[in-house]
């Protein structure tokens, strides 16, 4: 990808409102997409919206989401219909001196396109391997393979990004002239998903994480575990 790749917004991705918080070349909306593990798929079923939560993976400029072959987002969607898929993080709660001003830092990215299905088994199978891949660097060689049927039990679609805009805040508190004086507290909060304690399935024999597993390690940010898989993925 060229250091200077973006895309062309339009009136559809084009930020309006704090227009100066929006970003659209590439290395900044695939930050934030590559930050998350969970997206909301925006379309329409006769008339009538829907958004759907999924969890999903970017290659380039696609992105790929999965589910049960009845699904009937996967279904409709998959027919080619315009999407909206967006992808968003709390940051933090700005708190200042007058209710007019708290805000929130946040990062967001909306992506439109039109979806397809991944019909081919091979190449199904190989689309979810990389999710696992994604998810824990060189896992997938470490799993008992798909079977064909459990492979025709998933539905797989994968969307070109046509267009994509991310919004960012992550700034602190925007004083006014009118809040001097007020001793109320004024601030920010920061708000970070983090790791937990692993809890082993039933059986499972003791000893330290595997590699694939390391960066999911207790107290890690969620941000930086998926950093340090796909790196490893990468170096791997």
């Amino acid at each position: 990808m060229p250091d200077d790749a973006a895309f062309t917004p339009t009136a559809r991705s084009r930020v309006r409102r704090r227009p100066q918080r929006g970003r659209y070349d590439e290395a900044a909306v695939n930050a934030v997409l590559d930050a998350g593990v969970m997206a909301h798929v925006g379309y329409v079923i006769d008339g009538q919206p829907y958004v759907t939560p999924t969890a999903f993976w970017r290659e380039g400029r696609r992105l790929y989401w999965h589910g049960a072959a009845a699904s009937r987002m996967l279904k409709t969607v998959g027919a080619g219909v315009p999407v909206c898929v967006t992808v968003s993080f709390l940051d933090g709660f700005v708190v200042g001196r007058s209710g007019f001003i708290h805000s929130l830092n946040y990062r967001s990215v909306m992506a439109f396109g039109r979806a397809r299905p991944v019909e081919d088994l091979d190449a199904r199978r190989a689309a979810l391997d990389a999710f696992i891949d994604r998810l824990y660097a060189g896992r997938a060689l470490k799993l008992r393979p798909a079977t064909e049927t459990e492979l025709k039990q998933v539905a797989l679609v994968e969307m070109e990004i046509e267009e994509a805009s991310a919004k960012v805040r992550d700034g602190g508190v925007s004083d006014l002239a009118e809040d001097a004086g007020w001793t109320a507290w004024s601030g920010v909060f920061p708000v970070e998903t983090r790791i937990g304690a692993a809890i082993p399935q039933p059986g499972m024999p003791g000893g330290p994480l595997t590699a694939d597993l390391a960066p999911y390690a207790e107290g890690a940010r969620l941000d930086d575990a998926l950093s340090e898989a796909a790196g490893a993925l990468i170096d791997g």
